[in-house]
């Protein structure tokens, strides 16, 4: 993984986005901090198909699927009610 300076990003961000596809996973730094990751799409789509269970694993899962649900207690919003005239 390389890592370019954010105005090197900017100034170069064709090059930056070449040496994506080609060498894969690129980091940003802002102000000495690791602060983005430019990744190829097929990375991305696959991460994201990854990280959501499908609905089998959802109902063969050993956890209560109600959890998935449910927020936490005492994190519900709550709608007001609405005056009655």
């Amino acid at each position: 993984m390389d890592i370019w300076p954010v105005q090197e990003a900017k100034a170069r961000f064709s090059g930056l986005l070449d040496a994506c596809v080609t060498d894969g996973p690129q980091v940003v730094k802002r102000r000495r901090t690791e602060t983005a990751v430019q990744i190829p799409i097929e990375e991305w789509r696959r991460l994201q198909v990854a990280a959501r269970p499908s609905l089998q694993q959802l109902l063969l899962a050993d956890s209560a699927r109600n959890d998935l649900l449910m927020p936490e207690r005492g994190k519900a919003c709550r709608r007001q009610a609405s005056a009655l005239r």
